[in-house]
Order: C-alpha cells, then sequence, then structure tokens
C-alpha cells in the first residue's frame, strides 16, 4: 500500500486504515501485535482507536503494539471522548472538560505526546463551539496534530468545516463515517466534503463482516453477528435492501472470479474523496486476506454496484 494525501492537509493515510474495536476482548495481545506487524509491513499506517474499544482494554493492547513497531510508522487516529456512567456502561463526552481528560488519558496509556488526528464526536446535550473549542485547545497544544469528526450530522459537518476555515477553531481535516456499498446514504456528502479538501475515512467499510458474503445462507458460530456484544454491528445489514446489495456484489465477485469482500473493499476503499476504507478483523488470519486485495474494480463494475448501492 502507498500512503496518499488526506484532502489537501499534509496528512498521508493509508487506503486501508486498521480498527481496534475488537482488541483486547476477542482479540488478544499478542494476536494484536502479529496484525499491527503486517499491516505496517503491508504498507498500512492508519490505527483508529477509541476508549471504549474492547469495553476499554483496547488502548492498553494498542499502547504495547504500536511501541513494538514504531510509533512513527503508525498515523493513530484517537476517536472520541467517552466516560464510564455510575452503571458502568460508556457514554459518549463532548464537553471541554470530559474531552480533554479522556484524550489526557489516553496519551498517558499510550505512552505518547501526541495523537496523529483527534475525532471528535458532537452531542446534541453540548454545544458544538464547546466541543470545537476542546480540539483546537488539544490541536493548538501539539497534542493532537489533526482534528476531524465522527458521527456528526451534516449540519454539524458544515459547521465545523466552516469554522475551521475561517480561523474560529482548529481546521477540521478529516471526517469518519460509515460508509459502505450496504449504506452509501453519505455518498453526496463524501462528495462535498472533498470539494472542501476535507478527507473521509470509511467506517465499517465492510459493513460489520456483512459485505464478506458470509451470512449469506447462515450465521457462523464464531462470527461477530453471533456475539451478544458484536451482533448489533451486523444485524442491520442482514436484510432489507442491505442484503439485496450484498447479493449484487456476490454477483460482480463471481463475474470477475474475486470474493465478495474483495469486491466491496474495492468498491469504497477506491470511491472519490474517501482517503482511506477502515476494516475490523478479529484475526491475522481475517486481516491477511484482505490485504491481498489491491486490484482496482473495473469502471463498468463500479458504476452498475454504485446505481444498485443508491
Amino acid at each position: 500500500m502507498n500512503s496518499e494525501q488526506c484532502g489537501r492537509s499534509g496528512l498521508f493515510l493509508s487506503p486501508i486504515g486498521l480498527g481496534t474495536l475488537t482488541w483486547g476482548r476477542d482479540t488478544d495481545a499478542p494476536e494484536a501485535l502479529e496484525m499491527l506487524t503486517h499491516f505496517v509491513d503491508a504498507g498500512g499506517s492508519l490505527l483508529e482507536c477509541s476508549p471504549s474499544h474492547g469495553d476499554g482494554m483496547a488502548v492498553d493492547v494498542v499502547s504495547e503494539a504500536v511501541a513494538s513497531v514504531g510509533r512513527h510508522r503508525v498515523v493513530l487516529a484517537w476517536r472520541g471522548g467517552m466516560r464510564r456512567a455510575s452503571e458502568g456502561a460508556w457514554v459518549g463526552a463532548a464537553g471541554r472538560g470530559d474531552l480533554l481528560r479522556s484524550l489526557d488519558d489516553a496519551l498517558a496509556r499510550l505512552d505518547t505526546d501526541y495523537v496523529d488526528v483527534w475525532l471528535v464526536e458532537p452531542r446534541p446535550e453540548v454545544p458544538l463551539e464547546e466541543t470545537l473549542e476542546a480540539a483546537t485547545l488539544a490541536y493548538r497544544s501539539g497534542r493532537a496534530r489533526y482534528v476531524g469528526l465522527s458521527r456528526s450530522t451534516h449540519w454539524q459537518l458544515a459547521e465545523a468545516v466552516t469554522r475551521g476555515a475561517v480561523g474560529a477553531s482548529a481546521p477540521i481535516t478529516l471526517v469518519e463515517l460509515p460508509f459502505s456499498l450496504a449504506d452509501a446514504s453519505h455518498a453526496g456528502t463524501v462528495a462535498e466534503l472533498a470539494s472542501r479538501g476535507v478527507g473521509v475515512v470509511a467506517a465499517s467499510a465492510l459493513a460489520g463482516g456483512a459485505l464478506t458474503g458470509k451470512y449469506r445462507h447462515s450465521t457462523p458460530a464464531d462470527s461477530r453477528a453471533a456475539s451478544p456484544h458484536l451482533r448489533h454491528m451486523v444485524e442491520p445489514y442482514l436484510s432489507g435492501f442491505a442484503r439485496g446489495v450484498i447479493e449484487a456484489a456476490h454477483r460482480a465477485a463471481s463475474g470477475l472470479d474475486r470474493s465478495t469482500a474483495d469486491v466491496a473493499l474495492a468498491w469504497v476503499r477506491d470511491y472519490p474523496g474517501v482517503s482511506s476504507a477502515l476494516v475490523g478483523p478479529r484475526t491475522v488470519r481475517q486481516l491477511d486476506t484482505l490485504l491481498e486485495y489491491t486490484e482496482p474494480l473495473p469502471d463498468p463494475i463500479r458504476q452498475v454496484l454504485a446505481e444498485v448501492a443508491q
């Protein structure tokens, strides 16, 4: 993989990003380390983590793995701010105090002075200006080299990008949003952000694994859809419109003598405006299979799949 420029910024990202949702719980530390080693050796750089990944255990696994492969080889994207509620559940935090406290805790546990990208997540109960102010403080202090948004509305995106453009807050370099063949509803937003020079990370690029085709006839016992804490990521794509899209991807893959996952990942990875397609394999074997998918799709197939998806 060769890293490409993210929007019009000085940030460069690998076309495939590695998510850490399962690290520390479903993926143990030795396998996570091997996974990251394979990833960076293949030219990968973008590693995305959140305080709640692995039920809070992923950050310590990430710290160990990054130290092993070398901090300079990883573009570390830290997503959001989280805190534990009184009943122990993770809840999003967008207030200035909670955000900065969450970031500083992450930096200490990661044993680093900075994250490459801080993807803050607006919350309806907190003014957007306060969330952006916290991100700007981290940006100006060097704790976050770039700032982005995740899980935001179209209005919040427009407001944040505009404020950054006029210098009222840190510039928005990157936006993470769900985008895949099975969920292409943000296609217009991707195009709009590209026109403004903002990069996009396509989260859940394989629709939680549904676009691998493994759920076409049954639910494997060891799959994400069979997991009590992960099935919610897959279930929306197992029926209705999404199921039809998956079947279309499967037919295209059969005609190209490629796998369904290969076709689905190539479609989103090479989509105009997408800087990186985020995947979250649980095992080294799954990751290695994804890293083998490098060929672009023929233009007529891309166009047909785009029509099906939208």
